[in-house]
């Protein structure tokens, strides 16, 4: 019998949009430069991960100024955090099949 992979979102399998909504799962939100400095990427590669995980509305933004500076800050949806716990449990039961 085969796997339900119904759960299954291609758009986690990318490991920079992976790793974005791991950090997003674990804080409320998360501001441009320290998700570049926390994942170690470039600024073309964060953004280009962030706008798809947008366009998907796994994410929400907030842009504003501190201290005269722009700051964006990016916050999970509620339809992001079902999305990646969907995907969570499809990798668990595929590693629980694997190793029954």
């Amino acid at each position: 019998m085969g796997l339900d992979f119904s759960l299954y979102d291609k758009v986690f399998e990318n490991r920079i949009r992976l790793q974005i909504m791991s950090v997003l799962m674990a804080n409320d939100s998360y501001d441009f430069s320290s998700l570049k400095e926390t994942l170690e990427v470039t600024d073309g590669n964060l953004a280009s991960n962030l706008k798809t995980l947008e366009k998907e509305g796994y994410i929400s933004i907030e842009k504003s100024f501190v201290d005269r500076k722009p700051n964006t800050r990016y916050k999970r949806t509620e339809k992001g955090a079902k999305a990646f716990e969907n995907h969570l449990t499809a990798l668990e039961n595929l590693i629980k099949r694997q190793y029954k």
